[in-house]
């Protein structure tokens, strides 16, 4: 990612929220997907984009022969400090960068790879263009990108909660996540920025978590959205109570489960 707003600031404990209630839930069932299509190929450079709490960065490391050399990247400082404290460095090498400003020679890597990143991307070209600069000529990049946000209603009912409670300049956190799922938008970025074989595949899986008050303490506590109410004085825990009620109506109070619906995308 390049320059932050508050849509992607993960600073002061949103890192440890988002890593401990989000992370189980929204990302490992995906990370597991990613890690062995990633594997399946080989690679023996491989670099990580917008790697977050490592919860992708920790499924390569196991998918990926010890030989595999694994650099994992963010933009946030305390994302890669938490990642780096969780996993350590054995098998990884971490790194501070911009997105869009990769410090990497050019054809340095044979697989990039970002789950869940480029919707924060101010500009997705450039983000993609880095990439394909990094790239070996055979090299491939592998992202994921979440469906629309009535697809997803994890991201739906925080999104529609926190709405009702400001009836002028509600939040719009969650229309960024789940805001970059037109394919022919993809195709056409990714075709800017160089590359010319696109294989984008819709990904239905299931997320769990341990109860729906926990799930909802991640959702608003765990990602930038908890910025935005903290700017606005919003009373988080009873928006907190109440996100937990709409989400056990639709999965279950304890365990919570919810259908996940993403894009996962090949490009070279």
């Amino acid at each position: 990612m390049s320059a932050m707003d508050n849509s992607a600031r993960f600073v002061a404990d949103i890192p440890r929220n988002y890593d401990r209630f989000l992370g189980p839930f929204f990302f490992a069932p995906y990370a597991h997907d990613l890690a062995k299509r990633v594997a399946a190929e080989r690679p023996r450079r491989v670099l990580e984009i917008a790697c977050g709490t490592g919860i992708l960065t920790d499924h390569l490391r196991r998918a990926l022969t010890d030989a595999v050399a694994l650099t994992a990247t963010d933009l946030n400082a305390p994302m890669i400090e938490y990642a780096r404290s969780k996993l350590g460095d054995t098998g990884v090498t971490w790194r501070e960068a911009d997105g869009t400003r990769l410090p990497f020679a050019n054809h340095t890597f044979d697989a990039v790879v970002c789950q869940f990143g480029y919707m924060f991307f101010p500009d997705k070209v450039a983000g993609f263009r880095e990439a394909a600069r990094v790239l070996t000529p055979n090299g491939t990049l592998w992202f994921s990108v979440w469906s629309s946000l009535d697809e997803n209603p994890a991201g739906w009912i925080p999104h529609q909660a926190v709405s009702a409670v400001f009836e002028t300049d509600p939040p719009q956190f969650y229309r960024v996540p789940f805001g970059y799922h037109d394919e022919a938008v993809i195709r056409a970025h990714l075709t800017a920025a160089g590359f010319r074989a696109v294989q984008i595949e819709r990904v239905k899986l299931q997320g769990e978590a341990p109860s729906a008050a926990a799930l909802a303490a991640g959702l608003l506590r765990g990602t930038p959205m908890y910025n935005m109410l903290v700017e606005r004085g919003a009373n988080i825990d009873d928006l907190e109570l109440e996100v937990a009620r709409r989400l056990a109506d639709l999965g279950g109070a304890s365990p919570v489960r919810l259908p996940l619906d993403a894009r996962v995308i090949m490009a070279r």
